[in-house]
């Protein structure tokens, strides 16, 4: 089969680009053929506002160039990733224009959400939800802090849900949890085409060296409000006992290093940037990862499968994707969102109940093999793309 990818960089790398690479080399590995068309916002001029506005409702440029790939290298389905700003929705008319089936994966909730995270004000908001227009988004400046670019955004989702784009230009769509795939449809798009398949690791971390429980606990994430920094602080300002490392950085940054200067934190390590090999070191040395995150809707949570790879449990809050991902008292424990003084329960008592956490530990190790791997992966993607295929009456060629 042959399969064009394309895929909008953003600036800062992140977890789509992670699922972009993983797909095409899941692929290449199995013998397909795939071709990347790829945008990056590195490419984007400040000064040209309007033209950028304009290109994000509709890119005539995208039209015609990818139209020019396909009809050089006549795919059998093209794959969208991310298409924001660059790519825009007039990918999926240059595929249509050359009967060509077209499959987008939703890493993010931006066609419910303008600012794709469900998160206003440091707390969950959906305002926005089921709205056409989304006002409430141009209203909180929500994108940027922009009334601009957030006006400019609610009118690219009104304008394609008034054509019916969403409906009628995409054969499939892909999401990575049950949670989302409920979330899309409450916001619109029809339940008959959305698919959950998982996001996977293309290399196994390695289960953890031996069935010893970990000499610490771990955070590995943004230190921003939203991911439950917070929480965590306020869980170990209870528990003296428990070894912390805390690898990340973000708006919290420096209140963290202002609370780890306080007295009876000894215990408690920041931990720089570290190459993959020595991080994965540091989650296979953990007793238990915490993922607390709260008030916002995660969209995948790759650092919890990480840990799952590495045979380490994960304590998170039992809220959306986190609540799915994490089967209580299995593969690691849930805690009340927002709640520290459950977490530091739930952590004293997988701490102090060495036998239990490791037999989590293996249980998230099952789960990982079972749900997260390429090998778990492929078989889904392709029948995914094999159903696309025979519902749009055309073969691989």
């Amino acid at each position: 089969m042959k399969i064009l990818h394309a895929h909008n960089y953003y600036i800062q790398p992140g977890g789509e680009d992670t699922a972009f690479s993983a797909e095409i080399a899941l692929l290449r590995d199995h013998g397909h053929e795939v071709v990347e068309y790829v945008e990056s916002n590195q490419r984007i001029k400040p000064r040209r506002r309007i033209s950028l506005a304009l290109q994000t409702v509709w890119s005539w440029e995208t039209y015609h160039r990818l139209r020019e790939v396909l009809r050089r290298e006549r795919p059998d389905l093209v794959h969208f990733h991310n298409t924001f700003p660059l790519i825009s929705p007039s990918g999926y008319s240059a595929c249509r224009s050359l009967s060509i089936p077209v499959i987008q994966s939703l890493d993010n909730p931006r066609l419910l959400c303008p600012s794709a995270n469900f998160f206003r004000a440091g707390k969950l908001c959906q305002d926005c939800l089921g709205k056409t227009p989304p006002l409430p988004a141009v209203r909180h400046r929500c994108y940027h802090n922009s009334f601009a670019q957030s006006a400019l955004l609610a009118a690219m989702l009104a304008i394609h849900r008034w054509r019916r784009t969403w409906q009628t230009q995409v054969d499939a769509y892909l999401v990575a949890t049950e949670f989302y795939r409920q979330k899309f449809i409450e916001g619109g798009l029809p339940a008959e085409k959305i698919f959950v398949k998982p996001h996977f690791l293309y290399q196994d971390p390695g289960n953890r060296p031996s069935d010893l429980p970990g000499g610490y606990a771990l955070f590995v994430g943004r230190l921003d409000p939203e991911k439950g920094v917070g929480t965590l602080m306020t869980a170990w300002d209870r528990l003296p006992g428990i070894p912390l490392k805390i690898r990340g950085n973000g708006r919290m940054a420096a209140e963290v290093q202002a609370w780890l200067r306080g007295s009876g934190r000894a215990n408690i390590e920041m931990i720089g940037h570290l190459a993959k090999k020595k991080l994965v070191g540091r989650m296979q040395g953990a007793r238990f990862l915490v993922w607390p995150s709260e008030g916002y809707y995660e969209t995948f949570g790759y650092a919890a499968v990480e840990s799952f790879g590495c045979g380490v449990p994960v304590l998170t809050s039992r809220t959306g994707v986190q609540e799915e991902t994490v089967r209580d008292g299995v593969t690691g424990l849930h805690f009340r969102p927002g709640d520290g003084e459950d977490l530091a329960v739930k952590a004293a008592w997988a701490w102090n109940h060495p036998a239990e956490t490791a037999a989590m530990g293996r249980a998230a190790r099952n789960e990982y093999e079972n749900k997260f791997t390429g090998q778990a992966a492929y078989p889904r993607l392709m029948e995914i793309y094999t159903r696309t295929l025979d519902a749009s009456g055309r073969r691989e060629g």
